[in-house]
């Protein structure tokens, strides 16, 4: 009779902690972000100063150092190796970040319908791949990365992505963004197979767009890598499972995005899924000169700014924690507290234009062919991959059928929360203190005439570390 009682405390115990633990894994995260700096940080909004300062700072000319000076930038070096000193967000203000932007830019201005078409191609050739069956249960952040990584195949090569080059892709933004998110220790040979893939493409001459001429070779490969094939795939399957899944959990919205595909409805889903799910956490710029804050003082040159997203856009809207696409039919983004691709005073996501448009492309393939349905939680951070099940719009499943799947979903994430809280707990302190011994960028600015190209390149392959 008295049997069952351990196992009931111990399930109980599990929940409890599955109901904290991630939270508390996203606090920790953000305050080493801020603490690895030392004294010299600020956060914003924070107790330094609110909404207001934060975009002040955030479109500040002085607010442009990228990476040299920042010892939290050592640690987004590590997770964005081979080639973070050519990748287009760390690259600091110069002749190489100019011919790098001006490259990405060249590769993304396409026409509105032309982005329309590449988006429904590559979704439908990957959705073609799914079991024909009522029910199916997949990741949402898995689903999308070979549509996006097709999607920006044939963007950089003009030409239908292989299934070789495709899985190449995957697999090297995979290890990116799972290292990222501390669910796993990164793999420098998967992303050098990438690489590799990328040097013999330059040297057959297969790349036909005119790419910066001054990066070497090999930072030719390392900024197509960094900017395409790591960022622009991460982030676009990481902003389509956050829309995905909120509609998902929506099922009013979901019905009216059906109902109303001639109206600008989904276009409000979107703003308020990046306003409260924003694809960034923390982003930091160094002052290059002292900024004068307007009170009597001023922030010297030399302190690193962390940006808190997410903070920033919870300020300035009624209800912040409820998620209500009709809150943009009377407020427009730029006059809120709302930048979902940053500003146009501070290097905006150069995808600013074609992310929405191929976005809600893939959103209206996807919900052509399936309702969706999912009970786990939803944060920004998103270490789960957004599970989800399709429900065939050809042959539907019976709410019988649908109704404990959504249970059992339920319960697994759940259970999954605690072992996954504690991996990241884990593998992050390791690549935290990892990165500190590796010191890439600090590295690679304190003595630039030993590393001219890439540091990184001689330092990721230690025999005592084969994961890394």
């Amino acid at each position: 009779m008295t049997r069952p009682t351990p196992i009931l405390a111990t399930a109980g115990a599990l929940w409890a902690v599955s109901r904290w633990l991630p939270h508390a894994v996203v606090a920790l995260r953000v305050w080493i972000f801020a603490k690895v700096n030392g004294s010299n940080e600020i956060t914003l909004p924070g107790e330094r100063g609110g909404p207001e300062l934060f975009l002040r700072l955030y479109s500040h000319p002085a607010a442009n150092g990228r990476s040299r000076g920042a010892a939290l930038s050592d640690l987004f070096w590590y997770w964005l190796a081979p080639g973070p000193e050519v990748h287009q967000e760390h690259l600091e203000d110069g002749p190489r970040y100019d011919e790098a932007a001006r490259t990405t830019r060249t590769v993304l201005s396409l026409p509105t319908a032309e982005i329309e078409r590449l988006a429904d191609r590559c979704a439908r050739r990957v959705l073609d791949e799914l079991p024909p069956r009522p029910l199916t249960l997949v990741r949402l952040r898995d689903l999308m990365m070979p549509i996006w990584a097709e999607f920006f195949y044939e963007l950089v090569f003009r030409e239908p992505c292989p299934p070789t080059a495709r899985d190449l892709i995957v697999g090297n933004a995979d290890d990116v963004v799972t290292s990222l998110k501390c669910t796993g220790l990164r793999h420098m040979r998967r992303r050098d197979r990438m690489t590799r893939y990328l040097l013999d493409r330059i040297d057959a001459g297969e790349v036909p767009h005119q790419l910066p001429a001054l990066l070497s070779r090999r930072e030719q490969a390392h900024y197509l890598q960094g900017t395409f094939f790591n960022t622009a795939v991460v982030q676009m399957s990481e902003g389509m499972a956050h829309l995905l899944l909120a509609i998902a959990q929506h099922r009013d919205v979901q019905r009216r995005i059906l109902a109303e595909p001639d109206t600008p409805y989904l276009d409000h889903v979107l703003d308020e899924t990046l306003r409260q799910f924003p694809l960034f956490g923390i982003a930091h710029r160094i002052t290059t000169a002292d900024i004068d804050v307007g009170d009597g003082s001023a922030i010297p040159a030399g302190t690193v700014l962390c940006f808190n997203y997410q903070e920033f856009e919870r300020t300035g809207h009624t209800d912040p924690d409820r998620f209500d696409p009709d809150r943009w039919t009377t407020q427009r983004a730029k006059d809120t507290h709302h930048i979902p691709f940053g500003v146009a005073a501070n290097r905006p996501c150069p995808a600013w234009r074609l992310s929405p448009i191929a976005m809600r492309t893939v959103t209206r393939t996807v919900l052509d062919r399936y309702r969706l349905r999912s009970s786990v939680s939803h944060t920004r951070s998103i270490p789960h991959r957004a599970p989800c099940l399709l429900l065939s719009t050809d042959d539907p499943p019976s709410p019988h059928l649908v109704r404990p799947a959504l249970t059992g979903l339920r319960l697994r994430d759940r259970f999954e929360d605690v072992w996954r809280g504690l991996t990241q707990l884990i593998l992050g302190t390791w690549m935290v203190l990892d990165a500190r011994r590796l010191r890439l960028c600090a590295q690679y600015f304190d003595e630039p005439q030993k590393t001219p190209t890439c540091p990184i390149s001689n330092t990721h392959r230690s025999e005592a570390h084969p994961y890394l």
